[in-house]
């Protein structure tokens, strides 16, 4: 749908007026009566131009105005005119135009304001699709009037109110008053819910969360501030097709019926969500998922999903996911605790793989980067290796070994404990003038410690050398301390290399 336009002008040395608007295509009916109003603004000597193409309807009006518009003339003297003659054309527009012009306000104070304008402006409320509410909109509200009142009043005034967002303060009863008018025909409900941390209200019965099974035909439901230790009463939202709930308090059981409640989403999005320790996902026709699970970093996930493509998490320690031949997109991380386990099915379809977190056990290191074979984006910053508390430095890794292992590997983001272990003094031993690195187009290299500076700059050589198709390297010099003069010689190295190759290489 394009955009409407209305009211607009352009100025020069003469001024041409212009009000343009675009309409979905109508019955016969309204397109006539698009035609009998052009005609009669024709007779007045305003040229008008209007067609049919596509699935819409074009309007636009021209008024040659000879008003000189600059800044340093006075607006009051010089617009007047020309914004009375505005108004008139405003009026004297179909009312199935004004109507769809204002539909697309969906800010509540806009939506006041509209009312105030006229009785015409007025009765096109009822054709609003969406309303926002935003956070302070009705802090100061005096008398008798509530937020869950004046919420209520504007709701009650749209005929079929497709998308509702409130993130002003509101009570149970007020939402189970707002969804009992516009339930059936709400598809996107967004609601900044403010009972994270529990307090009277949380109490109430039914809760926030009970009361959003009254909009049954929800397409999309996104909350905010969420406390969900309790499983939600909620019937089955089988339209429902996108979930997010941002910052949250949950508990196993009680996010796993409300799961269950979705059975055909094809979005998920869990971010900043705490209290979690083992997480199920059952959804046959999920798409993306985005889960970011806050706390020691110790949850698990189990998930099933045959049609999965895009994958994120952060903060489980264990992940098994079987059904993934669709995935492409994976991203694993894990900021406060230890990646232990990863166990995938075949991952024949995975294009990008991001790696990162303080400690992975090199199992589940060794594992994933093995699985993903077949990958094209490859991002590691994983700083240690461990399968227990002690923190050590990756292994040994053959260099000629990793690419050929991952032959299709068009972008490599290394930090300094993966690219470490591809400068051990054996990891280029098997370089010989066979060796190629085909797909190889862009590298990031994040360099932290001047240590084995001789292999750094052979592994770094090799790369130039080995990937013909390299378009671009990347050397990222970063909070590298070194009391010794091996720092200093070790970037003038870098520097030199830079010079050298300086059509691919930069230095940041």
């Amino acid at each position: 749908m394009q955009t409407t336009r209305a009211g607009g002008w352009y100025h020069g040395a003469g001024v041409l007026s212009a009000i343009g608007v675009v309409v979905p295509r109508r019955p016969e009916k309204f397109r006539t009566e698009i035609g009998d109003f052009v005609e009669r603004e024709r007779e007045r000597g305003v040229r008008w131009g209007w067609g049919v193409g596509g699935d819409q309807i074009g309007v636009k009006l021209q008024v040659e105005a000879y008003f000189e518009l600059t800044f340093s003339a006075t607006p009051s003297q010089t617009l007047e005119p020309l914004l009375k003659y505005c108004d008139a054309i405003m009026e004297s527009l179909p009312d199935a135009i004004v109507q769809y012009i204002l539909s697309h306000m969906n800010n509540a104070k806009d939506v006041a304001s509209c009312i105030c304008v006229s009785k015409r402006w007025k009765d096109s409320i009822p054709y609003l699709r969406s309303l926002f509410f935003p956070r302070n909109l009705l802090d100061n509200l005096t008398g008798e009037n509530t937020p869950d009142a004046v919420v209520r009043q504007m709701i009650s005034s749209i005929a079929e109110l497709e998308e509702l967002v409130v993130y002003c303060p509101f009570s149970s009863d007020g939402l189970g008053s707002w969804l009992s008018i516009t339930g059936s025909s709400l598809k996107n409900l967004e609601l900044r819910m403010d009972n994270i941390i529990p307090h009277h209200n949380s109490t109430e019965i039914p809760s926030k969360l009970d009361r959003i099974r009254s909009a049954w035909n929800l397409e999309s439901l996104k909350l905010w501030g969420v406390l969900m230790i309790d499983s939600p009463q909620w019937d089955v939202f089988l339209r429902l097709r996108n979930l997010e709930i941002v910052g949250a308090r949950l508990k196993d059981i009680a996010l796993s019926d409300a799961l269950c409640a979705c059975p055909n989403l094809t979005h998920l999005l869990l971010l900043g969500c705490e209290g979690l320790k083992s997480v199920s996902i059952e959804l046959p026709h999920l798409e993306h998922c985005k889960l970011d699970f806050y706390g020691n970093g110790n949850c698990s996930l189990l998930l099933n999903s045959p049609k999965l493509e895009s994958l994120e998490v952060q903060g489980c320690s264990l992940i098994r996911a079987h059904e993934t031949r669709c995935l492409k997109n994976l991203s694993i991380a894990n900021n406060t605790g230890r990646v232990y386990m990863v166990d995938f099915g075949k991952l024949v379809a995975l294009e990008s793989l991001a790696m990162r977190g303080v400690q992975w056990c090199w199992d589940a290191i060794s594992k994933m980067l093995q699985m993903a074979s077949e990958v094209k984006k490859l991002y590691m910053k994983v700083e240690f290796t461990g399968d227990f508390e002690e923190l050590m430095p990756f292994p040994e890794i053959d260099f000629v070994d990793f690419f050929n292992s991952h032959p299709k590997l068009q972008t490599f983001d290394i930090h300094g404990a993966m690219f470490a272990a591809l400068c051990q003094k054996n990891s280029l031993k098997n370089v010989d003038s066979r060796f190629s690195i085909p797909c190889l187009e862009k590298v990031m290299i994040t360099v932290r410690s001047p240590l084995n500076a001789e292999q750094k700059m052979n592994t770094l050589e090799s790369l130039v050398i080995y990937a013909k198709n390299l378009k671009k390297m990347t050397i990222k010099i970063l909070q590298m301390k070194s009391s010794h003069s091996s720092a200093d010689d070790f970037f003038e190295d870098i520097c030199r290399f830079r010079y050298m190759n300086r059509k691919i290489v930069s230095i940041e």
